[in-house]
């Protein structure tokens, strides 16, 4: 049996994990490999100071020192890869677990919206936008009507109203011709008919003159 198949519990007829599962036991297997890393990093410097305490002292200790080192350096490449594969499997479970539950929310809101669309007909949407439509309209012509000034939608003739805007004007300038006529009865106060006097001597002239101008004055009125 592999170490995966320890891992998981594998086995004919046994009950396959679930992607959380599985990749929760893959973490553990991590964090266990990687404690396994250190352990064997913390050796081969212990071998490896061994080895150069020992060069000149005891050749034997230090060759048998650096063996043990080797063969910590070669648990510690297997490690490593064994990381990466892990890695790698952890990686693609997590993919393929997101990939599951997108597909799974997916199918849940098609089917929700299966349901939503189980009692639509698509004819009585037609029917029902084009009853919208109509009302709409409707609403509309109705503001438009209660939004028309009345009295303003009347309509004129506009030769007839010319025609009657002629007549004003004659019949105005009629009766101005008719108030000139009449000024020309009028009489007009006569000429008087008696000469201007002789202009008299200095004071007596003066005299004489505002004498006659008043005569004249009265004959005139």
């Amino acid at each position: 049996m592999s170490l995966l198949s320890k891992i998981f519990g594998g086995g004919k007829g046994a009950k396959a994990p679930s992607p959380q599962e599985a990749i929760q036991k893959l973490r553990e297997t991590e964090d266990m490999l990687t404690k396994k890393q250190e352990m064997l990093e913390n050796k081969i410097e212990q071998e490896l100071q061994t080895a150069k305490k020992n060069g000149t002292k005891n050749k034997r200790a230090a060759l048998q020192a650096l063996k043990r080192k080797k063969r910590y350096e070669k648990q510690l490449a297997q490690i490593d890869g064994t990381l990466s594969t892990i890695e790698f499997q952890r990686e693609a479970l997590e993919n393929a677990n997101t990939s599951t539950e997108v597909l799974k929310n997916m199918g849940f809101a098609a089917k929700a919206l299966k349901a939503a669309h189980k009692d639509l007909d698509i004819d009585k949407v037609d029917d029902l936008m084009q009853d919208i439509t109509e009302q709409q309209e409707l609403a509309q012509e109705i503001s438009d009507a209660i939004s028309k000034p009345v009295g303003l939608g009347e309509q004129f003739d506009e030769d007839d109203l010319m025609a009657e805007l002629d007549e004003l004007v004659q019949l105005e300038l009629d009766q101005s011709l008719l108030d000139i006529e009449g000024t020309e009865n009028v009489p007009l106060p006569s000429v008087p008919s008696a000469s201007l006097p002789s202009r008299p001597a200095k004071k007596e002239e003066d005299d004489d003159g505002m004498e006659d101008l008043q005569r004249w004055a009265m004959e005139a009125i």
